[in-house]
């Protein structure tokens, strides 16, 4: 959740060129993470409402009000940091409820007159009791590379959002549903044959842009219905043979009901390495991946037996995981620039944020805070992170 922004400036952690960079724009944020982060050629900015100087929420109970303000505070976070909307390469919408999805997409759409970037919409609750809607974003700086990626044969999404785009080494993916990109209807099916097709389209993506499955470091997973998480899994490690990318997989609603599974994945051209954090080996993902600069760290949960029903407990479990994958990487907590918080009650929130803040200390990262299910019955919190080598 992003607090209110206006003014803007730009706080360097380094004398010169830093490699990461607190971005700010009005007054700080009385949380434990940052308006945005600037690392490694990104912009990562936290998760969004639609919040005034007070840290009220305006618009209630317009979605499209909420909208609006949400990407005006937006614009005015990247111009502080040097970039635009027009930069930015991908996005994460979280509605509320899935009836306003079209009211949202009226009003997003009129953000970008051409080549919007990357979208995954999913439903989850948000951490401020009146929010409709909170969006995420990773944008490049202005006269940064971005090139939108289109398979040849395939038709424009419907909705404003492009399947791929790419800046240097990196391919950030839409939220890819059971959908065929040559006439953009709806392939039905169970969980596996949808699994496959989103896979399958990921691919042609992938080689438009010259790079294959190899080349996936972070994937993230929205299941309405975790009863299907092993049948995913299986048709999805068929595509991942070895050394899986990063991967977090949680419960929350698509704004589709036909739709049984959303992928979004991030690639890379650099060197790749997967990252052991010294527990037995998952098929489905692994820890973390090391792609030149940047290290994509997996969805980690903290649940152990002592700690069922503790979420601070189980935050500062889930940090240490975190911590050793980062260490095993070559990475410490002050490289991580962008989190997501997924919590499966938000009156865990405070508890949480108590956990969490003396992790990071200070200069926090970009963060986005959700309610979501998790796939481990007695998980509480999941956290997932990307850091940038200094």
């Amino acid at each position: 959740m992003l607090l209110p922004l206006f003014a803007g400036a730009i706080l360097l952690t380094a004398m010169q060129m830093p490699a990461r960079q607190i971005v700010t724009a009005g007054p700080a944020p009385v949380g434990p993470y940052s308006p945005a982060v600037k690392a490694g050629g990104f912009i990562y900015v936290s998760g969004t409402l639609a919040q005034d100087s007070a840290g009220a929420i305006v618009g209630k109970g317009d979605v499209a009000a909420q909208t609006r303000r949400v990407l005006e505070r937006m614009r005015e976070v990247l111009a502080a940091a040097g970039s635009s909307l027009d930069q930015a390469v991908a996005v994460a919408v979280y509605l509320k409820s899935a009836g306003d999805f079209g009211a949202m997409n009226e009003v997003y759409k009129s953000f970008w007159t051409r080549d919007p970037p990357t979208r995954t919409t999913v439903i989850t609750d948000l951490v401020l009791p009146d929010a409709l809607i909170e969006v995420s974003m990773i944008a490049v700086p202005t006269g940064a590379e971005r090139v939108v990626v289109h398979p040849a044969d395939w038709m424009k999404s419907p909705n404003p959002y492009s399947y791929a785009i790419r800046s240097g080494d990196t391919l950030f993916l839409a939220g890819l549903v059971s959908r065929n990109g040559r006439d953009n209807s709806v392939v039905a099916g169970d969980i596996t044959a949808q699994t496959r097709v989103v896979m399958d389209n990921a691919g042609e993506l992938l080689k438009a842009a010259g790079m294959s499955y190899a080349n996936v470091v972070s994937t993230r997973v929205f299941l309405p219905d975790t009863a299907n998480f092993q049948q995913m899994n299986a048709a999805y490690r068929s595509y991942f043979p070895s050394a899986p990318p990063a991967r977090a997989t949680v419960r929350a609603g698509l704004a589709g009901s036909q739709y049984a599974v959303e992928i979004t994945l991030v690639a890379s051209a650099a060197a790749r390495e997967a990252v052991s954090d010294g527990r037995p080996a998952n098929p489905n993902l692994s820890p973390a991946i090391r792609a030149g600069n940047h290290v994509y760290v997996a969805g980690m949960l903290g649940s152990t037996a002592d700690n069922k029903g503790d979420a601070a407990a189980q935050t500062r479990e889930t940090l240490d995981r975190i911590r050793r994958a980062l260490e095993a990487a070559g990475c410490a907590p002050a490289d991580v620039v962008d989190a997501v918080v997924y919590l499966t009650d938000l009156g865990n929130f405070r508890a949480m944020n108590e956990a969490y803040r003396p992790f990071f200390g200070k200069d926090f990262p970009a963060r986005t805070t959700v309610q979501t299910g998790l796939v481990a019955p007695d998980g509480l919190v999941e956290i997932m992170v990307t850091a940038v080598k200094r």
